[in-house]
């Protein structure tokens, strides 16, 4: 139901939600279906159905499993977390239904000891929800998404109209320029390489433009990762010093 995280922002994953469909080119060589796979032959149930092998590689079918098992996880963690909300798939997905995702928040709002990390690349229908009243802001509930070039820059507007939130961006896997992007009333930003067999590659220009942009618009900077296929021996430093920033609690 949930494991211990070796991604460097967070401290375990939780996944209530199983599957998943391609967003945009950033999903390409996405780890989760490489890692759905191996669970779904393992025979768990909860990604049964998530992964068809096509071209020599495991794909998503596109068939997402909620798991109601798995949604009491947080209440058991008496020691405060940082939680990587649904890495195995997006909670805001259209196909994981408004009631279920109302109640991964009620659980959310259960454990305030936690800090939980919601990354999606569906943030118009997250904002929808938020503007709906069906879910809502809590200082220890961070929100999300997933900007991997210029091409889905869009998704930071639909973030930020989200209000009284900790707001962040994940610019990983960085794989094109962002030459200029507004991060004005976003708290945190994550960059990282694409890491794995087919990584492509990121350019040190494009790491230091993000980070020119996040001390502009006052966005804490955490670099995760020069990515390739062997992320361990490329490392994460950047100007010989890690970055490894968080945003600042907001006020309730």
């Amino acid at each position: 139901m949930s494991s211990n995280s070796h991604i460097e922002w967070t401290d375990v994953t939780w996944n209530p939600v199983a599957g998943c469909t391609l967003a945009s080119s950033g999903c390409t060589n996405c780890y989760a279906m490489r890692m759905a796979a191996r669970l779904q032959a393992m025979g768990h149930r909860k990604y049964a159905g998530t992964t068809r092998k096509s071209g020599g590689r495991y794909v998503w079918t596109g068939r997402v499993n909620v798991d109601e098992s798995s949604l009491s996880a947080p209440l058991e963690w008496r020691k405060p977390k940082r939680i990587f909300v649904n890495s195995m798939s997006d909670l805001f997905h259209p196909d994981v239904p408004d009631a279920f995702i109302q109640r991964v928040w009620k659980t959310m709002i259960a454990c305030p000891q936690h800090h939980f990390q919601i990354l999606t690349k569906r943030p118009d229908r997250m904002a929808e929800l938020f503007a709906s009243g069906l879910i809502q802001a809590e200082p220890h509930i961070w929100v999300g998404t997933s900007v991997e070039n210029s091409e889905v820059a869009d998704r930071v507007k639909h973030l930020a109209s989200i209000k009284k939130a900790t707001l962040f961006i994940s610019f990983e896997p960085l794989i094109g320029e962002i030459k200029d992007i507004n991060l004005k009333g976003i708290h945190w930003a994550i960059v990282g390489g694409e890491s794995g067999p087919r990584a492509r590659p990121m350019e040190e220009a494009w790491v230091e433009r993000l980070l020119e942009i996040c001390r502009r618009d006052d966005v804490a900077f955490f670099f995760k990762q020069w990515g390739g296929r062997n992320k361990k021996a490329a490392g994460r430093e950047l100007h010989g010093q890690t970055f490894d920033e968080y945003p600042l609690e907001l006020e309730a």
